[in-house]
């Protein structure tokens, strides 16, 4: 589904780009961000580890919540929070 490395379930991506408006195949870029934020999800399972990816996708900040399976990215969440864009410019110390 994803670039070599990253994959989500195809129902999970519809489900939360209509609740939140973005999609994994967007979302996925925030990787690519040299300045993206990577950040231990402590709050939503303790079957397994999770993490928030803060990344620049185009003009927007996008926050994408995955976890690493088998050695591959697993996406299943994405959007524009303002938190995630707190973090990031916090961490790359912006302002405005």
């Amino acid at each position: 589904m994803g670039r070599e490395g990253v994959e989500w379930d195809r129902e999970k991506d519809r489900e939360k780009r209509f609740k939140h408006g973005v999609s994994f195949e967007i979302a996925q870029y925030a990787f690519d961000d040299p300045n993206r934020v990577i950040v231990r999800d402590r709050g939503h399972s303790e079957a397994e580890v999770r993490f928030y990816c803060i990344g620049r996708v185009g003009p927007g900040i996008v926050t994408v919540r995955f976890t690493i399976r088998a050695g591959v990215v697993r996406i299943f969440g994405a959007g524009l929070w303002r938190k995630g864009r707190k973090i990031y410019e916090e961490k790359n110390r912006i302002h405005g």
